[in-house]
């Protein structure tokens, strides 16, 4: 055998095993979003608090995240996974496991539609599949890396070029009063350069909808790895540019989504605001 096809060979099982973990991801966030949308008790409460006393999580985000780990720990034992309400494991066959398992949590807590499940698997650090569940908008945006993006089964696109002016924008906001304060201002001279700014309260969707066309661009400080990994694949495998501040990747610091023309002007904007610290 050639090493073209040794080589080749090998591409088309790290194929068949990437769409083999979004298959899995799928399952897992679809139970997991039927669990959340029909589970919801109308007393829902607040289990605990992240970043402040505003920064919630309900019993829902856990037993969601349960679910997920061990749907996937069932058919997947030697896999890792990193978890936002605490489940965190190295595995041993260099496949981890990215889970919100309820994005926009506040948005659920009061009963508003813009919620998610978000699943990604990486290999050896790189993304290489991942799903974002939105029961209430009855959709699942998915990718596989190197395969495109979709939505159940139409392949998504980012939108044609627009100018700045024309432009609709995403972006969200901390839990810490200090960065939020610091957030409005950066908003507040951002605004007047676009057509308008959307804030739509999980990230997760946020960067879909980047995906979708519903939004020229977003950007967002203060992302945990597994608010933006499925999304983010999801954005790139549409046409969509991501990365952070100048030369880096997406990351807790900053997360820029957007049609390519529009990524480099955007970025820029940014860094002349200051939009990565208080």
């Amino acid at each position: 055998m050639t090493a073209h096809h040794t080589d080749q060979d090998a591409d088309n099982a790290e194929s068949a095993e990437n769409r083999e973990l979004l298959a899995l991801a799928l399952e897992a966030a679809r139970r997991a979003g039927a669990l959340l949308r029909d589970g919801r008790p109308d007393d829902l409460g607040v289990a605990a608090t992240k970043t402040s006393s505003i920064d919630v999580v309900t019993e829902m985000d856990i037993a969601a995240e349960k679910l997920i780990t061990g749907f996937l720990s069932e058919h997947r034992p030697a896999d890792g996974f990193l978890g936002e309400e605490g489940a965190s494991s190295e595995g041993t066959s260099g496949v981890r496991w990215v889970i919100d398992p309820l994005d926009g949590t506040v948005n659920y807590l009061y009963g508003l539609p813009t919620w998610a499940v978000s699943i990604a698997a990486e290999r050896d650090g790189v993304r290489v599949a991942g799903v974002v569940e939105a029961p209430m908008r009855g959709e699942t945006y998915h990718a596989v890396l190197g395969g495109g993006a979709f939505l159940g089964e139409r392949r998504l696109r980012c939108r044609p070029a627009a100018p700045l002016e024309q432009s609709l924008l995403g972006t969200g906001f901390a839990y810490v009063q200090s960065v939020r304060a610091h957030q409005a201002s950066v908003v507040q001279r951002l605004i007047p350069k676009f057509r308008d700014i959307r804030r739509g309260g999980s990230a997760a969707i946020d960067l879909c909808d980047v995906a979708a066309g519903r939004l020229d661009a977003y950007y967002e400080r203060g992302l945990n790895p597994w608010d933006l990994a499925a999304g983010d694949l999801i954005a790139r495998e549409a046409g969509a540019l991501t990365g952070g501040r100048a030369g880096d990747p997406p990351s807790r610091e900053l997360t820029i989504a957007a049609t390519p023309e529009l990524f480099g002007p955007l970025q820029a904007l940014l860094e002349e605001h200051g939009a990565w610290h208080d």
